[in-house]
C-alpha cells in the first residue's frame, strides 16, 4: 500500500513537471514569436499633400518598417502639428519627438556655418545643395552643428526666387517699399541690401498673411510655392537664384542608443547621401512642375539665371553675402574656411 501510494505521487510529480516543462516551452515559442515594435515619431511642418511628404519621408518610413520586419514604426505628424516648423530639431535633441526635420534658416544663429551653403552662388538645383550638404556633414565640416542629435541625412531647396502680386520685380530698385517674407537671415540680408523690407515668419503662416496684405510677396522655391498653394495668390514671378535653404532630418540620440544594434543597422542604412540625392531629385521635379503651373496660369515669369554677373543685381548679393561672413567670423568661427569648403563641395556637385 506504502509503495503504491509512493509510486502515484512520484507519477504525479513527473507529469506535473512534464506539465510545467510544455508550459515553458509553449511561453518560450510565443515569445519567440512575438516581437516588440519600436515607435519613432516623426515631425515635420510640410502638408500631407506635398512631396516632401508623399515622395521622401513616407517612403523611407515604409523602407524602414519593411526593412526591420516590423520591430520599427515611423509614425508621421505632417503640418507643424506635433512640433512647430522652427522647433523641430531641438523637440528631437530634447527627446520630445524622435525624429524632427525643419530648415536650419528657421533659428537663426543655431547653424551658422551650414547657413554658408545657402549664400547665392553656390548651387543651381536641390541635387547639387543636398549633394554639398551631405558632403560637408560627411567631411566633419559642419558637423558640429549636430553633436546634440544623431544626423539621418541633409536635405537643400532648389534655389529661390521672389514672388508678388502685381509687383514686377526686375532689378533690385523694384524691391524698395515692398514687405517681403524672408525664408531666413541670409536672404533677409539681400532682400535689405537690395532696398526691400525683409520680414520674418514660417512658411506656414505666409498664406494667410499674403492675403490679407501684411505681405507683399515673399522668397521661396517653387517646390514650396506649390506645396503651401501660394502660387493661387501671387502672379509674378522673378527667377532668381540669390540663396537655397538647408534642411535637417535628424533623430534623437539616446531613442537612436537604445534600438538594437541591428535596427540601429536599419536606420543607418537608409540614411546619408542616399536618401540626400533622391530627396534632391524630388525637390528639383517639384520646382519644375510648379513653375510649369504658373506658366500656364499666364503668370508674368521673370529670369535672371545669372545675377551675380548682372550688373544690377551683383552689388546687393555680393553684400549679403560678405555680410553674412563677417557676422559668423565674429562668432569665433572659420567662415571663410567654410565657405571655401562649400565652393569646393559645390563644384564637385554640380549637375
Amino acid at each position: 500500500m506504502k509503495k503504491t501510494l509512493a509510486l502515484s505521487m512520484a507519477l504525479a510529480t513527473m507529469i506535473g513537471i512534464a506539465g510545467c516543462s510544455q508550459s515553458n516551452d509553449a511561453v518560450s515559442d510565443g515569445a519567440t514569436d512575438t516581437q516588440e515594435t519600436t515607435t519613432l515619431r516623426f515631425a515635420h511642418f510640410w502638408p500631407a499633400t506635398s512631396a516632401t511628404h508623399t515622395e521622401v519621408f513616407a517612403p523611407w518610413a515604409q523602407k524602414i518598417e519593411e526593412e526591420s520586419d516590423g520591430r520599427l514604426k515611423v509614425e508621421i505628424f505632417p503640418s507643424a502639428t506635433l512640433s512647430k516648423a522652427d522647433a523641430a530639431y531641438d523637440a528631437t535633441s530634447k527627446g520630445m519627438v524622435d525624429i524632427g526635420s525643419q530648415l536650419q534658416g528657421y533659428t537663426a544663429g543655431r547653424f551658422p556655418l551650414t547657413q554658408i551653403t545657402e549664400l547665392p552662388g553656390l548651387s543651381n538645383s536641390a541635387t547639387q545643395m543636398n549633394c554639398m550638404l551631405q558632403t560637408l556633414y560627411d567631411d566633419g565640416v559642419i558637423s558640429s552643428e549636430y553633436e546634440d542629435t544623431h544626423l539621418l541625412f541633409m536635405m537643400g531647396t532648389g534655389p529661390g526666387g521672389i514672388h508678388t502680386v502685381d509687383q514686377p520685380i526686375n532689378k533690385p530698385d523694384d524691391l524698395k517699399g515692398l514687405r517681403i517674407r524672408r525664408p531666413s537671415a541670409i536672404a533677409g540680408d539681400i532682400i535689405e541690401a537690395a532696398g526691400g523690407t525683409p520680414v520674418g515668419l514660417p512658411v506656414t503662416d505666409v498664406y494667410t498673411s499674403l492675403q490679407r496684405g501684411v505681405l507683399d510677396g515673399l522668397s521661396l522655391p517653387w517646390d514650396a510655392m506649390g506645396s503651401f498653394k501660394l502660387i493661387e495668390l501671387s502672379n509674378t514671378h522673378t527667377n532668381i537664384p540669390f540663396y537655397s535653404s538647408a534642411i535637417v532630418v535628424t533623430m534623437n540620440k539616446d531613442k537612436y542608443a537604445g534600438l538594437p544594434k541591428d535596427l540601429q543597422q536599419v536606420i543607418d542604412n537608409n540614411s546619408g547621401k542616399m536618401m540626400a540625392a533622391l530627396a534632391g531629385k524630388v525637390f528639383d521635379a517639384e520646382d519644375d512642375k510648379f513653375m510649369a503651373e504658373a506658366q500656364a496660369n499666364g503668370d508674368v515669369i521673370i529670369d535672371i539665371p545669372d545675377p551675380l554677373n548682372d550688373p544690377a543685381w551683383r552689388g546687393p548679393l555680393e553684400a549679403g553675402t560678405q555680410k553674412y561672413l563677417k557676422d559668423v567670423e565674429a562668432l569665433g568661427l572659420d567662415a571663410q574656411m567654410v565657405y571655401e569648403k562649400a565652393k569646393e563641395a559645390s563644384a564637385a556637385c554640380k549637375s
